[in-house]
């Protein structure tokens, strides 16, 4: 073996520096999405202006991009972000209120310096404000769809596109829907964590931290199959709601299908990202305290009053993740609990699952039957024909699973599910 000369070891001294430049970017992306929420629920809580403070986060989290991989990340960040947003916010406050001749208004709107510490630090409130955030987003001046789509962007972080594909509509649709739910609540008030009118909003709240956690368990686009950061946060801020509303059968079976679900993740991606199917993932590689803590809280929530969707859905999960193989899965009561689940909601996803349980009891063709039941309700959504793929190949159709594995394949947005089924396209025998 020749050694290296002094050109090679400069250039690898090079890359170094730019392979540790690049982690510094991408670490300081991965705080500013962790704390774009909370910052703008502390914004919003103290001012109100959902549309400026917006605006002013936006501008606090530019400005730490380009500082923070040069000078390095504050000691405290969050208190940062909020001190930079919330003079970005005083200076919007400022000309509006000059419009309108009313800048003594605006003068006393100045955020308070804090008492010593460390230049750009801020002290930070003590309540979680993106939970603020979150029932502040489900004010019931707004329709149920546009406190859903509102929430997912403040709170989730999610984009209008991603936004748009959870809810099976087109993007213009969708940014038109956040645009008008911003105006409705322009300059609403908001100062507790739990409003009086919570029952209100609770069920929004709830559908929003679940499409949150959806997206972050398997992504709707890109080349990632998991946003850990998304699911990760869906679960902090599912936990919180649950210590506010303790008794709460809904919030609590929520929490406890995220953790059932959340804790298969280790086992769903092979070595180069692949995605791996429930029935063939190595189950010694699932997160078996959160299986526990899961399973304890499935059993807590059935017995907090009458069974709603996020109960029975974690009730389906545990069963999945009690079962030692793929083979011993209990699909019969799956699909009693499934039953039960349609007759509750509406979701077409719902159905889709049953159809799924029906094909494992009654066979593959019983399953086809209820796939043509929910497809005008799915048309064009790549899961349909992922489902409908699977119960053809089991049926023994073998050109029609191949061409339905191609279709969706062709439908989704996400890179990891594509490959997935275009290879079982390519496995059809």
């Amino acid at each position: 073996m020749t050694e290296p000369d002094s050109t090679a070891g400069t250039d690898r001294t090079a890359g170094t520096d730019r392979t540790a430049g690049t982690d510094r970017t991408a670490g300081t992306e991965d705080l500013l999405r962790r704390h774009a929420p909370q910052v703008l629920g502390a914004l919003v809580r103290r001012y109100g202006h959902f549309g400026l403070a917006e605006d002013a986060v936006q501008e606090a989290l530019l400005a730490a991009a380009v500082r923070w991989p040069a000078d390095g990340v504050p000691g405290n960040p969050r208190g940062w972000l909020i001190r930079v947003a919330a003079r970005r916010l005083t200076d919007l406050l400022r000309a509006e209120e000059a419009r309108r001749r009313r800048e003594e208004t605006a003068a006393a709107l100045a955020p308070p310096l804090p008492d010593g510490g460390a230049p750009g630090e801020s002290r930070v409130p003590s309540e979680d404000d993106t939970l603020t955030l979150l029932f502040l987003c489900c004010h019931p001046a707004l329709a149920p769809a546009a406190q859903i789509a509102l929430t997912l962007r403040a709170v989730g972080g999610l984009t209008t596109a991603e936004i748009a594909r959870a809810h099976l509509v087109p993007e213009p649709t969708m940014a038109q829907r956040i645009s008008r739910a911003k105006q409705r609540i322009r300059g609403v008030p908001f100062r507790q964590p739990l409003p009086e009118d919570r029952d209100q909003r609770l069920a929004a709240v709830l559908q929003v931290l679940y499409l949150i956690f959806n997206e972050g368990y398997t992504a709707t686009s890109g080349r990632a199959l998991h946003r850990a950061d998304l699911a990760r946060e869906a679960i902090r801020l599912t936990r919180r709601l649950r210590r506010l509303l303790p008794r709460e059968g809904a919030v609590t079976g929520l929490l406890a299908l995220m953790l059932l679900t959340d804790a298969r993740s280790a086992a769903r991606t092979g070595p180069r990202g692949e995605l791996i199917p429930l029935d063939e993932q190595d189950r010694g590689r699932w997160d078996r305290p959160a299986v526990e803590e899961g399973c304890a809280l499935v059993e807590e929530a059935l017995g907090q009053g009458p069974a709603g969707p996020y109960q029975l859905q974690a009730a389906i999960a545990a069963l999945h993740d009690e079962a030692g193989s793929a083979d011993a899965t209990d699909w019969p009561q799956i699909l009693g609990l499934y039953d039960l689940l349609v007759r509750l909601t509406p979701e077409p996803m719902a159905a889709l699952g049953r159809a799924v349980a029906v094909a494992m009891v009654h066979g593959p063709e019983a399953g086809l039957t209820e796939v043509a039941s929910v497809e005008d309700r799915l048309a064009g959504h790549h899961r349909l024909d992922a489902v409908r793929a699977h119960l053809l190949e089991r049926a023994g159709d073998a050109e029609g699973a191949r061409a339905a594995y191609r279709l969706a394949a062709q439908r989704t947005l996400s890179v990891p599910e594509a490959n997935y089924l275009r290879m079982r396209a390519a496995r059809v025998r």
